[in-house]
């Protein structure tokens, strides 16, 4: 029987860690192990994983550096044939790794992906995101779509044989912001093919605040830099063509978009990427309303006007 590793790096998730490690024990039809590395928590988080040490789990008081590190100090303690990274606020189906593994038991060189949704309480409110990716897919042409739709994979979703984790490298620990989109951009790079299993499910848990996606300021742009000029690299080392070109400039002006008005110096890099590479169509994501009043007033201040107004796409 395959054996997993099932990595769970945790700050402050008392009231979601329990959920969590319930969904992780509770995978059928696979050996496994589960490793949690406390990063630095001073809610509880810390004494409740190791209440689960009894029922096997593993914990690990970790580097308090950031999630990345904790990431590694998880794999690195781990022995399974597959791995398996899962947030402390996120849960896994029940047969989700089982499924994942019948997929991959015959194709060592590919990864596999899952049906997910989003929830904020339950699972039973969970609005399932990916539903038009569910379908296998060619390394380059999920790296193309990820860079020009931003299209999502959250990190649970994913089953990574380990040979193919070692190749990819370790997180990279000077990332915060979008660390697990860089990470998995080179697990796919170093992937033949990606397995869809729509029979495995796993959910994202929306938080109401403070989410690591929400936060703004120069080091969390830093790391948004940094990751996507890491995910581009990883598309155009498997393809350098007019389609990945395009694709690159696409993510470099949406990072454009994501860090203004803030950062200059980082939007004057991605503006000459996205010369170099071409150019980029890409238009900020604006409902009717935003859109009519950018033709008048450009992209920026609505731009402005529209987060303040904190209603997403449309003022």
């Amino acid at each position: 029987m395959a054996f997993v590793s099932i990595l769970i790096p945790c700050r402050n998730a008392v009231a979601t860690l329990r959920e969590t490690l319930e969904s992780a024990l509770a995978q059928e039809g696979v050996e496994k192990e589960v490793i949690v590395v406390d990063d630095g928590s001073t809610d509880g988080s810390l004494e409740l994983a190791r209440n689960y040490e009894p029922r096997g789990v593993r914990v690990i008081e970790g580097p308090r550096i950031n999630a990345s590190a904790a990431r590694n100090r998880a794999l690195a303690a781990s022995r399974g044939d597959y791995i398996q990274y899962l947030d402390a606020d996120d849960l896994l189906g029940a047969n989700k790794i089982s499924k994942q593994i019948e997929l991959l038991e015959r194709r060592p060189d590919c990864v596999a992906t899952a049906r997910w949704g989003r929830f904020r309480e339950t699972v039973q409110d969970v609005v399932f995101a990916n539903d038009n990716q569910l379908h296998d897919w060619m390394p380059v042409e999920w790296l193309i779509a990820h860079c020009s739709r931003h299209q999502m994979m959250h990190p649970a979703a994913w089953l990574v044989p380990r040979s193919i984790a070692q190749a990819a490298g370790p997180w990279n620990e000077r990332l915060t912001l979008n660390d697990d989109g860089e990470y998995f951009a080179r697990i796919v790079a170093k992937s033949r093919k990606l397995k869809c299993g729509s029979e495995s499910e796993s959910f994202y848990r929306t938080l109401e605040s403070g989410s690591l996606s929400k936060t703004r300021g120069h080091k969390a742009f830093d790391s948004l830099w940094l990751s996507t000029a890491g995910t581009i690299s990883a598309m155009m080392q498997l393809e350098n063509s007019a389609r990945t070109r395009g694709a690159a400039a696409d993510a470099c002006q949406r990072f454009i978009y994501e860090v203004f008005p803030s950062v200059p110096r980082l939007r004057r890099l991605a503006r000459l990427r996205v010369t170099a590479l071409g150019g980029s169509q890409l238009k900020p994501d604006f409902g009717p309303r935003s859109r009519r009043l950018a033709s008048l007033l450009g992209w920026g201040p609505v731009l402005i006007a529209v987060r303040l107004a904190r209603k997403g796409t449309a003022i």
